[in-house]
């Protein structure tokens, strides 16, 4: 005979429920994921394994996302559902539709990032939606692959859809997808793109409803809720552990390749209270003609990634997170851009954002600060006519030192990709007439102090027939902050390299910049910022830094303050003297360059 718990177990019972039913929806996520980089035809996402999927209410609350799904993209299909569900309601909605749209202004990205959901009905009604979302080949504008760093309109950056129905239980809207192709240099491969993300959306909705099956609707509502509440409950009590206080600070993006010399600066105030934090973007510049803008969900995700580095990690991301934090980004500014301003250079202010509140909170708690980092730097290769091919990834830059520990080397510090969007060599050369000539480490790159930044990188990619270059880049021209003393990191670039050796620096903002089989484009990434004073780093790390070739020996020597007796050996004695004295003085000669091919 079968006897029920005491009550006073069932709330483990159900906290375990609630447990399985997390992680169970986070592998749907997963598998959705992985079968829209299996099915996918763009280079970009099949190589990189760029793909999101998400699962949310009908609410567009987040419930949970797959392991490679970063911020940008879950915050992106988080605020879309509401405005999907103001154009198509859900009760005009049946089993088997799916939906795409990709406009900025409502919830998107940019115009190349689309976002596909297929509606989970239980009991005849929309419960839940199932979300997929990737950057497509290419949906037109002024430059392939979505590059259009020079727009100062969104119409130049591609085509704008409303949420659509694209598919039925029947099979695809045609009249969609003839559409897509239509304004797509890539036609064959944004229909397979499309197919790829319909798939992937139909197999998380497909295990969503086996899971509400198993469970029943009740106890897969509760569970659900339960966890979200946890979430909560975690986020409030390590907020409430914060320093209590405002605190502020600002970052300013270098240029918007269009008005020479002029700047962008987002501002923020960070107040913490009880398990509450405001962040106040108030006093952030206006929205620019020009690609420096960066939609809502960019902006809020910007921020939330930001806010969890400085809290426990193991805090599940979901809505019960966002529930903690009261994030105000001011209508018509950098951070909430308008039509019809640009929205495709959306990481500019909102990684502008992401450090002036880590630079915020690093003031409130400075055993956990971190220094400035590199950051992305996108870039697209392609072909001048048709057939067209398209080259477009990113590099990374170093990222800032964190109190305690050496920033890490060239891996960016993203609220939005990490280094699995570096697609391999291999296949970029097989499907592109590319040659990689080589990938290597910036020596000296990083921003020198007790606590070192990442280094940049260098990489060369050789031509076999004629292209277009497009470059969006940003912190080329001012180094990553160091914080305490510590150094800025080195300023990347990108260049022309020359059959015969010649080499010419690029502006970090060109679009459709023609270069010839033959020449190289050379792109170095931007390394993070140091904390604390050079001075102040061990001998033997140093020496390890240089043993590495991170550090080159004159800087370990200018700017570290070492003095050599021979080739690997140090007077400790000599050191520590010249080390008091850079204390007082600073540096004795400007800091060392990063070496050049």
């Amino acid at each position: 005979m079968t006897t029920m718990p005491p009550a006073a177990v069932r709330p483990a019972a159900d906290a375990l429920t609630a447990e399985i039913l997390r992680n169970a929806l986070a592998v749907a996520a997963e598998e959705a994921s992985i079968v829209v980089v299996r099915s996918a035809y763009s280079t970009f996402v099949v190589e990189g394994s760029d793909a999101s999927a998400a699962i949310l209410d009908a609410e567009g609350r987040l419930i949970a996302h797959s392991v490679a799904t970063t911020l940008m993209n879950s915050m992106a299909l988080s605020v879309a559902v509401p405005h999907l569900l103001e154009d198509i309601p859900a009760d005009t909605m049946s089993p088997g539709d799916v939906f795409v749209m990709n406009d900025a202004y409502r919830g998107g990205i940019h115009t190349n990032d689309l976002l596909v959901f297929r509606p989970v009905f239980v009991d005849g009604a929309v419960r839940y939606f199932t979300g997929t979302l990737i950057h497509v080949s290419d949906i037109g504008g002024a430059s392939a692959g979505g590059m259009a760093s020079l727009a100062t309109e969104i119409f130049l950056e591609g085509l704008q859809l409303p949420p659509v129905r694209v598919a039925t239980a029947d099979g695809l809207e045609l009249p969609i997808t003839r559409i897509l192709q239509l304004n797509s240099r890539t036609p064959d491969k944004v229909l397979g793109d499309v197919q790829a993300l319909i798939a992937g959306a139909t197999t998380a909705a497909t295990r969503v409803e086996a899971l509400i099956t198993e469970h029943g609707p009740q106890v897969f509502d509760e569970g659900v809720l339960r966890y979200l509440r946890h979430t909560e409950e975690r986020t409030r009590a390590a907020l409430a552990a914060l320093p209590h206080g405002t605190f502020r600070a600002s970052y300013a993006i270098d240029d918007d390749g269009i008005h020479p010399g002029r700047t962008h600066t987002v501002q923020v105030a960070v107040t913490v209270t009880d398990g509450t934090v405001v962040l106040d973007f108030d006093g952030t510049d206006p929205q620019a003609p020009a690609a420096v803008n960066a939609s809502l969900s960019q902006s809020l995700a910007a921020v939330v990634f930001a806010v969890r580095c400085f809290l426990d990690p193991t805090i599940p991301m979901n809505d019960g997170c966002l529930r903690a934090l009261d994030v105000r980004l001011p209508v018509g500014s950098l951070l909430n851009a308008q039509s019809p301003y640009p929205c495709g250079g959306r990481f500019l202010p909102a990684y502008a954002a992401m450090e002036a509140v880590f630079q915020a909170l690093s003031d409130a708690v400075p055993d956990k600060a971190i220094a400035a980092s590199g950051i992305l730097q996108p870039f697209s290769i392609a072909a001048r006519n048709a057939p067209y091919w398209i080259h477009l990834a990113y590099d990374y830059g170093g990222v800032g030192a964190r109190h305690g520990k050496d920033g890490p080397d060239a891996t960016g510090v993203h609220f939005g990709l990490g280094r699995n969007s570096v697609p391999q060599v291999e296949p970029v050369e097989n499907r592109c007439p590319i040659v990689v000539e080589s990938v290597e480490y910036l020596t000296d790159s990083g921003g020198p102090g007790r606590w070192r930044g990442g280094l940049g990188t260098r990489t060369v990619f050789r031509l076999r027939a004629d292209a277009d270059i497009t470059t969006r880049g940003d912190r080329l021209h001012n180094g990553p902050p160091g914080r305490d003393g510590g150094h800025p990191g080195t300023p990347g670039g990108f260049y022309r390299l020359a059959p015969d050796g010649g080499r010419e620096r690029l502006e970090s903002k060109v679009n459709n910049e023609p270069f010839v089989a033959g020449e190289a484009f050379v792109v170095e990434t931007t390394g993070g910022g140091g904390i604390g004073c050079p001075e102040d780093r061990p001998v033997d790390e140093v020496l390890a830094d240089v043993a590495a070739g991170k550090v080159s020996r004159q800087a370990a020597d200018e700017v570290y303050g070492l003095v050599w007796t021979g080739e690997e050996e140090v007077d400790h004695l000599a050191t520590e003297q010249r080390r008091a004295r850079l204390r007082v003085h600073g540096p004795e000669t400007s800091r060392p360059a990063v070496a050049q091919n």
